[in-house]
């Protein structure tokens, strides 16, 4: 018996030579679907293997561990700090006003696969006070040149559908000439809406209208709320006025209901005396001063821009603005900027309270777009 084991395994090498040319020969002299099927598999040291009709029957790889990553609703995230705005607001006054620029889409939910279909966000809609719907007649990149009907139907539709909820609509558009803000007013006025047409980006708006020479619905009635606005004027640049005071009081030598200004005047935040010229109409009733903020991006020139910030630095610092090197995009979400941005007493929403203004214009909330698509925000 030893004799012939000793035999076999002198011979094994010319066996498996044999058996492997057969087995070759085999493969070539059936159809191309039936050669897939076969195939010599070496199993890994110390691992089970077996194949059938070209399938492996070892068991499945355990799955690969989570990675941590968590994806968020952007949309959502910017609903929330808006509402938490609100409500750090009105903790220490309780009719303080809060108004969106743009971000219509944020007034209504959509389904995650079909996105036809939409829930109203009543919690955010009733975190709003107001709403500017930028570009609805004429947009700011063409001014004078409406939006597409399609994109103006649905902003009218998201318009119609806050103004029914009891949040008061300013329109914004843009272009040049008198007849453009005749229309935007008509249009406007003939949708329970209250306009106003600019030159210049919301931004960069140093100077007061022309034309009207006096506010369309001009009143003298004091102004207590919202819906009582008729018109309103927006200078965010009070640079060119030169001292604090002759700006306040060129703005106060006006009979518009409601004003919206930037919270600094050059590089110090109004005193609360410029704000409260700013509340008196030039006949000498009451009106709303208003204070713009943007939450979607953090500029360099800012009160709270540090030296040592640039993007990625801290965490909440994105991408510069395209064109705007000086304007950052800010993952709004993060902690250290919600702190910024409403806190704690330090935070910028709890200085424009002290400082004495009626309300805060939100600016900024497009920024949603550029985190969900990797690049500018697109226009309304």
């Amino acid at each position: 018996m030893i004799s012939d084991l000793r035999a076999f395994q002198s011979e094994r090498p010319l066996a498996c030579a044999i058996i492997g040319t057969a087995l070759t020969a085999l493969a070539f002299a059936l159809p191309a679907h039936a050669q897939q099927e076969i195939r010599l598999v070496a199993p890994e040291p110390g691992e089970g293997f077996s194949r059938i009709q070209g399938k492996d029957n070892a068991a499945p790889p355990p799955p690969p561990p989570p990675s941590g990553e968590v994806l968020l609703d952007m949309r959502e995230e910017m609903r929330k700090f808006v509402i938490s705005i609100a409500q750090f607001g009105r903790q220490y006054r309780r009719d303080f006003r809060i108004i969106a620029r743009g971000g219509l889409d944020l007034l209504v939910k959509r389904d995650d696969v079909d996105e036809n279909k939409v829930s109203p966000a009543r919690t955010y809609v009733r975190a709003l006070d107001g709403l500017v719907a930028e570009g609805m007649f004429f947009t700011e990149r063409r001014p004078g040149t409406p939006p597409p009907p399609e994109r103006q139907t649905e902003m009218l539709k998201l318009a119609n559908y806050a103004k029914n909820n009891g949040v008061r609509v300013f329109t914004l558009d843009y272009g040049n000439g008198n007849e453009f803000i005749d229309k935007a007013h008509a249009e406007a006025q003939k949708r329970g809406f209250v306009s106003l047409v600019s030159s210049r980006p919301l931004l960069d708006v140093s100077s007061l209208p022309t034309y009207p020479k006096r506010p369309f619905g001009e009143n003298p009635k004091s102004i207590l709320s919202l819906g009582q606005v008729h018109n309103f004027i927006a200078v965010t640049n009070s640079i060119p006025y030169g001292r604090e005071d002759n700006f306040a009081l060129t703005l106060h030598g006006t009979n518009y209901d409601m004003v919206i200004v930037d919270v600094f005047h050059g590089r110090q935040p109004l005193s609360r005396q410029a704000v409260e010229t700013l509340k008196y109409k030039k006949i000498g009733t009451k009106r709303l001063v208003v204070a713009q903020m943007d939450i979607g991006s953090a500029a360099s020139y800012k009160y709270y821009w540090k030296d040592d910030w640039a993007e990625g630095s801290p965490p909440f610092v994105n991408a510069p603005h395209r064109g705007d090197p000086d304007r950052y995009y800010v993952e709004y979400w993060q902690p250290g900027w919600k702190k910024l941005i409403a806190g704690d007493t330090n935070s910028y929403i709890y200085g424009i309270i002290r400082q004495g203004f009626d309300g805060v214009l939100i600016d900024g909330l497009d920024a949603y777009k550029f985190f969900e698509g990797g690049g500018e925000e697109n226009e309304e």
